[in-house]
């Protein structure tokens, strides 16, 4: 009988839920800032848009239409500066962690190939190299490879969990590193527009890739910058070539982002005037649990970027686990994700998200300071 468990690591958020039940205790209920989940409202532009093409029976196209690749390449070069994308090189996907899972699988990685990705990362990668039954490799150091060459190496910039922003120096470093190998380099940038302190850039801009989009591929996701989380719209772009074994791929799989949803990703990427107004909700919010937990007494490091603020605690008797700190934050009514879920490196750090309401972070606020 087929086994998940001996292929896939254990859903980390299980072992959340004896924390999440005594938060939930505290008078007032529970804070959950441990998923970076939207709570606000998707923009009307963005519901008219669904409601508008409601009327929707047939199937969708697996490519996707051509205006929501031409929004995609819109929005890229408007506000991200990416020159030369054509539509062959865009293709919509239902929500940005499916790809992601699913990408080594669909490319043919399989037993004996090797996936890097960062040293604290975003579980899915690792999912992905298990699912695929290839090697994976969580480093940050090009060196630390060694003379191995991966099939994949996956970047993530801005960061989750630590929200660090990587430097244009080290995009084209690392750029010029898999073009040499010949390593397919995907970057998820799906917190591209989440920056507070530092400016990040997409590795398919000119000034990191040149005037080729040659073994890149990038991920965007709605989910964040419009709250469209429900609606799982996002999508790659990159090397056309790469797109075209992808779309072969999930045309066979049925893969289809349905149309109705395809219509509202045009409107939400079109529209940057809702997307400003959100980031400046979260940098509110961000400015807020910043100060009350430095007053607390943790130390917040990276964290220039995303939509969490990468902590530790120092105790009396120095840098705690960063279980012990899960539970002093749950007896005080807050839940937070362990640092050990992204990689042992967070050993000592929690990743508190600042995307509840301005209620709940209020609440936050009041517990830690009092």
């Amino acid at each position: 009988m087929y086994d998940v468990s001996t292929r896939l690591p254990d859903f980390p958020w299980d072992k959340l839920t004896a924390y999440a039940e005594k938060a939930r205790s505290h008078p007032g209920g529970i804070v959950d800032l441990s998923v970076g989940t939207p709570v606000d409202p998707t923009p009307l532009v963005v519901q008219q848009a669904l409601v508008d093409a409601a009327d929707n029976p047939g199937y969708p196209l697996t490519v996707g239409t051509p205006e929501v690749r031409q929004a995609a390449i819109d929005w890229l070069a408007r506000n991200h500066g990416v020159k030369g994308l054509t539509l062959d090189a865009v293709l919509p996907v239902i929500g940005s962690k499916e790809l992601i899972a699913a990408l080594p699988l669909h490319l043919g990685v399989g037993a004996g190939d090797l996936i890097v990705y960062p040293e604290l990362a975003y579980p899915t990668y690792e999912v992905s190299a298990k699912l695929a039954g290839a090697r994976g490799l969580a480093t940050d150091s090009l060196t630390g490879i060694g003379p191995e060459t991966p099939r994949i190496l996956w970047i993530n910039s801005p960061s989750n969990p630590t929200g660090r922003v990587l430097p244009p120096d080290h995009l084209r470093k690392v750029v010029a590193w898999c073009r040499e190998r010949g390593t397919l380099l995907v970057s998820d940038e799906c917190y591209i527009e989440c920056a507070w302190d530092a400016e990040p850039v997409s590795v398919l801009h000119p000034d990191i890739c040149g005037d080729s989009h040659d073994g890149i591929l990038a991920v965007h996701s709605l989910s964040k910058r419009s709250n469209l989380a429900g609606y799982r719209c996002a999508f790659v772009a990159g090397d056309p070539a790469v797109v075209g074994e992808l779309l072969a791929v999930r045309k066979n799989l049925g893969l289809q982002m349905p149309g109705p949803q395809q219509v509202a990703m045009v409107a939400a990427l079109a529209d940057d005037e809702h997307a400003a107004e959100q980031a400046e909700r979260y940098a509110a919010r961000r400015l807020k649990l910043r100060g009350a937990l430095e007053a607390a007494g943790f130390t917040i490091d990276h964290s220039e970027a995303s939509l969490y603020l990468w902590s530790r605690r120092i105790a009396e008797a120095g840098g705690e686990s960063c279980w012990d700190t899960v539970a002093w934050l749950a007896d005080h009514g807050i839940l937070a994700a362990p640092g050990e879920f992204y990689g042992v490196a967070g050993a000592q750090h929690v990743r508190i998200a600042f995307t509840a309401t301005d209620e709940r972070v209020d609440l936050a606020v009041d517990r830690l300071t009092r």
